[in-house]
């Protein structure tokens, strides 16, 4: 039987996975359901169904935190299941491309490809990607000339920045801001000005909605959750200025760190990224009036991707297809030689 190749974006709040000669063929939240601390349950959507909502014998958890597996053991269950899903309950011998953050430890790298190595799977070879490169690659952009470019990547625990030119990382910054933040910051600010408890999910809802990086929007729609007054059921009439008071500091927060990564850009480079502008990429992306605000502070044209959750795997899919973008993947061996 021929080998299956498949590319896999482990990602906080998504997995994805590409499979060689048909595409992105899963596409669901990286969680997982244990019962009785021993027993999957269930992974991805299913899973996610459960969160908040299961009882004290169902543990709903999520094994990767700020771009990093940080529940190894959890993360190979998940992927167990997953490959199996995705392979027809039969066990084939496969190819994996895996994409990583570029600004994290060597330790944490090899993580990934541990768990895919433990995952069940007859594994041929793994090979690495930085995430960055993935992500530039899944826009369309062609990197492996010497024409500079900017992607910023907003996910779900962290927003990363990359400059890069001739195939290779030039400069790279991860923060700690993302979705997950923007959504928590809703959170709190719903419960002390509405004293409204509400769920990860209807503050993500809410962000969906009416989230803004602009003020002026005048939104509003109605959400559910429980008054820590009285402890009852309640419903509240949630709008648009509300939300931007509360995640305006944090996507001020992403600009400052573009800014930082723009002032210590190569001039040549800096030439490039003035004729194409600021790639911007991730979940996070969508909200309404980023590009503007980002293009405010710069003074430099943004271009907000489409499919910008879907990129790193899409340039999986590319390094996969395409013989001449094999050399931007590389193995556990050639890792101690790199950032």
């Amino acid at each position: 039987m021929a080998a299956k190749t498949y590319g896999i974006d482990l990602g906080t709040n998504t997995i994805k996975v590409y499979k060689k000669g048909e595409g992105v063929i899963l596409h669901e939240r990286n969680i997982i359901a244990i019962e009785n601390k021993k027993n999957v349950i269930a992974v991805g959507d299913e899973a996610y169904e459960m969160n908040e909502k299961a009882p004290a014998t169902i543990k709903v958890v999520s094994p990767v935190r700020s771009g990093v597996i940080a529940d190894i053991s959890n993360m190979q269950r998940l992927l167990t299941n997953i490959i199996s899903k995705v392979n027809g309950g039969k066990k084939s011998t496969s190819t994996f491309y895996i994409s990583v953050p570029t600004d994290i430890t060597s330790v944490e790298k090899k993580s990934f490809y541990d768990t895919v190595l433990a995952s069940n799977s007859k594994v041929k070879d793994i090979s690495i990607v930085e995430k960055s490169i993935a992500d530039a690659l899944g826009v369309g952009l062609d990197i492996t000339n010497a024409r500079g470019v900017m992607v910023v990547n907003i996910g779900a625990d962290t927003t990363e920045i990359s400059i890069i030119s001739l195939g290779g990382i030039v400069l790279s910054k991860l923060i700690n801001v993302g979705g997950n933040k923007l959504d928590e910051s809703i959170k709190l600010y719903v419960k002390k000005k509405y004293n409204l408890a509400i769920g990860s999910k209807t503050a993500e809802t809410i962000k969906i909605n009416l989230a803004s990086a602009l003020p002026g929007s005048d939104e509003t729609i109605a959400v559910f959750g429980r008054n820590i007054v009285n402890g009852l059921p309640a419903q509240m009439d949630i709008n648009s200025e509300m939300v931007y008071d509360s995640i305006k500091e944090y996507l001020h927060s992403i600009v400052d760190a573009i800014k930082v990564i723009l002032e210590r850009t190569p001039p040549e480079i800096s030439s490039d990224i003035i004729e194409s502008g600021i790639y911007v990429t991730g979940g996070s992306s969508a909200i309404k009036g980023l590009d503007t605000l980002i293009a405010s502070n710069t003074d430099l044209k943004v271009n907000i991707c489409d499919k910008a959750d879907s990129t790193v795997v899409e340039g999986l899919g590319r390094i996969i297809e395409e013989p001449d973008l094999k050399e931007l993947a590389y193995n556990i061996k050639q890792m101690t030689t790199r950032r």
